[in-house]
């Protein structure tokens, strides 16, 4: 966190706590929390188990970790309002205006704590992986932090459950964990390791397989990795557990052999998985134990016979217990590790496809024309045509000379000529939210970033509550700092992402929500009946996903097909200065048509929605608006 002078002030950890089964703590969420406090030996938060109801006349369980830590029970009625408004796990830092809401949000904050707390445990800071973007990306756009975040704990709860009355069914989000866990690895140094791997397969004869060594015990391994014995363990192990023990991966010997140097990378054997995310111990490690250590106790106890249809799942369990300190934590949260029976990797039947893809009939669609003429056209024929609302008031300006210095967007570290058109910008967001809200209001800036639009928000309604949330740390602490220099009282700050905030709001505001955080924006102002001002932004981000299908409007979805969408989104993109200009205005009308699609769609939920062109236009190359408000 470069720039960030980071305090070791103590915080507030809240957990959900509804119920106990069977050794498992409810939900699965608060289970992994507490396992991460505990193998992170992290004692500086104090932490609160809340009830769904009032009543907290209630001990705490025998498999909560206590040592050290300061546990309390207490009902979601006694949480600080701004954790009222998010799903749990939550942090509060004091004065009840800084929030971090979700899972791994929450998990990556315990990680920088421990690790400011005491530096010397570097290892804490390693779960988070190369670049330290472990579970970072958010579960709309990235599968495997919804696998990891949301799927797993979700579906291994619901079987946990399903298991007391009748034999559960197996979730297919473990099928697609078993199934990338049979995935080839992919590491930022992938061509000198598997390079590696062929001179250890080479000088051993054969290739020994990850399977083969499953049943080495920990001392046999750590042996063979400190005496560099390729021919008893694989490459994939002595690299995982060099690094867990001595932090440093064992050194090739000498230079490679010829036929290893000049080998094609399309030769070269793949590596396998040692871990979630291949051959490191990361966070997703931490995530996934406890759901997958309760789903194993119902499996060997009610459907043994379906152990076999996981031997990659089963061998991860069983060399994830060989990881410092994991024996530990899991013993202190109630954790008592299975003994499996070695199991022979198989293929198995496929688990079925849960990517967001088109589907074969949209990729293969022999009408289809690319291009975005030919869908402009198909679009006309149907009566659906570019049409801008006109703007209601294109001169209107916030006057920024009398303005503090904290809330001007020049403030921040961009050139004179960007701090104008960010200005411009701000103008027009402004002008439509302060001509909707009254004294009282709510108004969330999503996707706020540094809080150019929320602090001018606050600072111009002192009235009005402003909630800035953004999923990045250090853009939302550059955003209180700016907040605290003006003295503003009427702002909370929340990182997470958008989809843990539940709280009830009047206006949505986002400026440049890439891609389907646009979509996701209306639709939290949409459940909410709340306004929203919105300025969309990479259009060619946009895709279909596990919440969302474009076409989004019964309109266009009679007229354009998926792919001629798609078309559409990424001709949008094509709208900056440097492009000649025919190619600008097709990139513009593009734009339009997409902003038009969400316009139509918020307006077959009862909404009155217009696409309006920022003023001047060229504060932005991305400069609609699409503003809507519940009839």
């Amino acid at each position: 966190m470069k720039g960030i002078k980071k305090s070791l002030t103590e915080e507030y950890l809240y957990l959900d706590f509804s119920h106990q089964k069977e050794g498992c703590i409810f939900p699965l969420h608060t289970s992994v929390t507490l396992f991460l406090l505990s193998y992170c030996d992290c004692t500086v938060f104090k932490v609160y188990l809340v009830l769904p109801g009032e009543s907290t006349s209630i001990s705490l369980p025998k498999n909560v970790p206590s040592e050290g830590v300061e546990i309390q029970i207490i009902s979601r009625q006694e949480l600080p309002p701004i954790v009222q408004g998010c799903r749990l796990p939550a942090v509060v830092e004091r004065p009840d205006n800084f929030c971090r809401a979700g899972l791994a949000v929450v998990l990556r904050h315990i990680i920088q704590k421990s690790y400011e707390a005491d530096p010397s445990k570097k290892e804490i800071l390693e779960l988070l992986g190369f670049k330290k973007t472990c579970l970072k990306a958010c579960a709309e756009v990235s599968q495997w932090t919804r696998l990891c975040e949301l799927t797993i704990p979700l579906a291994v709860e619901n079987f946990l459950k399903e298991a007391f009355d009748q034999p559960p069914t197996i979730p297919a989000a473990i099928l697609e964990l078993e199934k990338k866990l049979s995935e080839p690895v992919r590491v930022h140094n992938d061509d000198k390791l598997r390079r590696q791997k062929l001179k250890q397969q080479k000088a051993a004869g054969v290739g020994p397989s990850l399977a083969k060594e499953r049943t080495q015990s920990k001392d046999h391994r750590q042996e063979a990795s400190e005496e560099g014995d390729s021919s008893s363990a694989s490459l994939e192990l002595r690299l995982a557990f060099s690094k867990l023990t001595i932090h440093k991966e064992p050194a090739s010997a000498n230079r490679e052999p010829s036929h290893v140097r000049k080998a094609k990378a399309s030769d070269l054997p793949p590596l396998d998985h040692v871990f979630a995310e291949g051959l490191y111990f990361t966070l997703a490690d931490i995530v996934l134990l406890p759901c997958i250590h309760h789903f194993l106790v119902i499996i060997c106890r009610k459907l043994s016979g379906k152990l076999v249809e996981f031997p990659l799942l089963a061998a991860w369990y069983q060399r994830i217990q060989e990881v410092p300190r994991v024996q530990t934590a899991a013993s202190q949260c109630g954790i008592q590790f299975l003994r499996l029976p070695e199991l022979e990797t198989t293929s198995s039947q496929q688990p079925p496809n849960l990517d967001e893809t088109p589907c074969a009939e949209e990729q293969n669609d022999p009408s289809f024309i690319g291009g975005p003429r030919p869908t402009m056209t198909k679009l006309m024929e149907k009566g659906i045509e570019v049409m801008f609302s006109p703007h209601p008031c294109p001169t209107w300006t916030l006057d920024w000379d009398i303005l503090p210095a904290a809330v001007s967007p020049k403030e921040g570290k961009m050139s004179s000529d960007r701090a104008l058109r960010k200005q411009q910008q701000l103008n027009n967001l402004v002008y439509m939210v302060t001509n909707q809200a009254k004294p009282g209001d709510r108004i969330v800036d999503f996707c706020s970033g540094g809080g150019h639009v929320g602090i001018v928000l606050a600072h111009m309604m002192p009235s009005c509550q402003v909630i800035l949330i953004e999923n990045k740390e250090l853009s939302l602490i550059r955003a209180k700092k700016r907040s605290d220099e003006l003295g503003l009282s009427n702002i909370w700050f929340i990182q997470a992402n958008m989809e843990y905030f539940t709280g009830m709001f009047n206006i949505g505001v986002a400026l440049h929500a890439c891609g389907v955080a646009t979509d996701m924006v209306i639709e939290h102002c949409l459940k909410t009946r709340a306004s929203f001002v919105t300025c969309p932004c990479c259009y060619g981000f946009i895709q279909n996903t596990s919440k969302f299908n474009f076409p989004k409007s019964e309109q266009f979805k009679k007229t354009l097909s998926y792919k001629e969408h798609m078309i559409l989104c990424r001709f949008a993109d094509q709208t900056a200065v440097q492009l000649p200009p025919q190619r600008r205005l097709i990139g513009k009308q593009c734009m339009c048509l997409v902003d038009l699609d969400r316009a139509r769609a918020a307006e077959e939920r009862g909404y009155s929605v217009q696409v309006i062109s920022m003023e001047p236009e060229s504060c932005s190359p991305k400069n609609n608006m699409i503003v809507g408000v519940p009839v």
